[in-house]
């Protein structure tokens, strides 16, 4: 039995334990969320790695996206950004590598990580289809197969499967209208696929053999949303409602076979428009844990996604979503780098936190507080250790006067806190 299904017998785990204690909840709340697919624990059977858990009640998790390109692929800087990604705070990271030697590239990263990794196996069928100079479209269900095989042996903790993108929801896309259409590199394949052979997805159509593999694994089924929107425009049109709808059937028959779910969400979305979001995926997906990329909520602002995405992010965890996938400075520009990693890492925590006060209260206020009662001692030592990014605080800092060393600067001797009052 895996976790999952010990958990609906009412068996308490080591990984139950373990995010109790990290949660600071009890051991019996982890569990019924846990059986009711409310919770989501994150662990490959085959890892040694401390167990991360994301759903209601839970502080909101980040995840950094890593990985090669066809045109860049080195592995001294996979592993650079793998442990800036850490140090920043990312609580999971996902290699979607496309570049190099996939196998060795993911086994270096699990090497050398200590956080759940994922990944989006089409990815890797597509570059082996490549290299047997054959086009992605002539993929079979054997092949997709013994990608996810070998990856859930290898440790990863989490999968990326576009099982929603079917030829129904794509048609119900095409009926709309969109201006930039599919944006997600699995959901472009599948739809592709689909068309060329005119069959149906076989990631929908063969669903249960996917599952049978992940279950004997605990490796969690994260239900891409294929369809997503890649322009605000696009948000919340009739292909990705359709697809949620799709998902949150897919949900029940995952839990069925005793394999945990993350959906996957939006995505480019208004911000009147993302709130909403949430909870019909929350009623669509029987309460699964909810996984967004963002939202970035305005498409202007190339080399700053990474703010569009965080406001976006902290409306989006505040109204239910538990599990924000980071957005670098670099998106929709390039692959990014280790110092765009940080900058990701870094925008989403602060939007994660801010949600967590709203959702969490004073369990997440407390690290607030205390930051301003070293404020008003002026004590900036005890600031840096509060400091989300505790190095860039002390770099703002570092050439004052030594005259200056009590205040920030700003005011000097007009310094409000300094006052007698």
């Amino acid at each position: 039995m895996n976790i999952f299904s010990k958990a609906k017998k009412g068996i308490i785990t080591d990984e139950v334990r373990d995010i109790a204690s990290a949660e600071d909840l009890d051991e019996n709340y982890i569990l019924q969320g846990l059986a009711n697919g409310e919770i989501t624990i994150f662990k490959n059977i085959n890892r040694a790695i401390k167990p991360m858990a994301i759903g209601k009640g839970l502080t909101t998790k980040i995840n950094a996206n890593i990985g090669t390109s066809p045109d860049l692929f080195d592995l001294d800087t996979e592993i650079a950004k793998l442990k800036a990604a850490e140090k920043a705070g990312a609580d999971a990271v996902m290699d979607l590598s496309t570049g190099g030697d996939l196998e060795f590239f993911r086994r270096e990263i699990m090497k050398n990580s200590s956080v759940p990794l994922g990944t989006v196996p089409i990815y890797e069928v597509a570059v082996n289809m490549s290299r047997q100079k054959k086009s992605v479209v002539d993929m079979n269900l054997k092949d997709f197969l013994k990608v996810v095989e070998n990856q859930a042996q290898e440790g990863v903790d989490f999968m990326t499967i576009h099982s929603g993108v079917t030829r129904a929801s794509v048609l119900s896309l095409n009926t709309q209208g969109r201006i930039v259409g599919i944006t997600s590199r699995g959901g472009a394949i599948l739809a592709e696929w689909m068309k060329r052979n005119n069959s149906e997805n076989p990631l929908f159509e063969y669903y249960d053999e996917i599952l049978d593999i992940l279950a004997a694994y605990n490796v969690v089924i994260s239900l891409g949303d294929g369809l997503r929107p890649g322009a605000t425009h696009d948000a919340n049109d009739r292909g990705q409602i359709h697809e949620m709808i799709v998902l949150g059937e897919l949900t029940q028959r995952a839990r069925e076979k005793n394999v945990q779910v993350v959906i996957e969400g939006p995505g480019h979305m208004p911000l009147d428009m993302v709130a909403d979001n949430m909870r019909l995926e929350k009623q669509l997906c029987q309460g699964a844990p909810y996984y967004v990329l963002g939202p970035i909520v305005t498409d202007v602002a190339p080399g700053y996604d990474h703010i569009s995405a965080a406001i976006g992010g902290a409306i989006a965890a505040s109204a239910g979503a538990d599990f924000l996938c980071y957005v670098t400075p670099a998106e929709h520009l390039r692959l990014p780098d280790v110092d765009d990693v940080k900058e990701g890492v870094i925008a989403s925590k602060i939007a994660a936190h801010a949600a967590d006060i709203v959702k969490l209260g004073q369990k997440a206020r407390k690290w607030d507080d205390e930051m301003s009662r070293a404020r008003k001692k002026r004590d900036w030592e005890r600031m840096y250790d509060l400091a989300l990014d505790r190095d860039k605080a002390m770099a703002y800092r570092k050439d004052l006067p030594s005259e200056e060393e009590d205040q920030c600067s700003m005011c000097g001797e007009f310094c409000a806190i300094k006052r007698d009052i």
